[in-house]
């Protein structure tokens, strides 16, 4: 295999796993909430958990699969903060599921050329590679939104990583 081959297929493998940490992370919080509290929100100038998850869905398909597999953007920014109602937990759970499940596609299917290719997004210049990078982090900020408004409603520690030890010091190379 070629070294731009395997430096691709690291870094979309990388980006999967990442998006499906936070896809994770998502499902152990909804799991914690009651459908209201899916669409209560903080206060005014804050987005509800449903919200957050509408306008994941909306910024992945517009940064991770139109703009890499060159499809008409369709999306509805303004929809996704001013949606109040009209999904469930497992609905909202679906939906984003299947929109990184083919955003992951989109990254895997992209030759070479696409992901170095610049492109306009959002008023927004970045290559493939560009726009993989922005999804991955985008879910991640977002992620941590969830995470934190689900532990200021349930007030408990939400268990990501329950079952790992991360005191554990990093190994060297020899």
């Amino acid at each position: 295999m070629d070294k731009e081959k395997e430096l691709q297929e690291e870094l979309v493998w990388n980006a999967g796993y990442r998006m499906n940490e936070s896809l994770r992370m998502i499902k152990i919080c909804l799991e914690q909430l009651s459908e209201e509290q899916v669409w209560e929100k903080p206060n005014e100038s804050s987005n509800s958990i449903a919200n957050l998850i509408l306008h994941l869905c909306g910024n992945i398909t517009q940064y991770g699969i139109a703009s890499i597999q060159n499809l008409e953007d369709e999306r509805k920014r303004d929809e996704e903060f001013s949606t109040e109602s009209g999904y469930t937990k497992e609905e909202l759970i679906k939906k984003l599921e299947d929109t990184i499940s083919d955003a992951k596609r989109a990254f895997y299917d992209a030759p070479l050329k696409e992901l170095l290719r610049k492109r306009n997004v959002q008023g927004f210049n970045f290559s493939g590679v560009g726009n993989i990078i922005h999804v991955t982090e985008h879910l991640s900020y977002h992620t941590g939104q969830i995470a934190l408004w689900t532990k200021i409603l349930q007030n408990k520690d939400l268990g990501f990583y329950g079952d790992v030890d991360l005191n554990v010091k990093n190994e060297t190379k020899n």
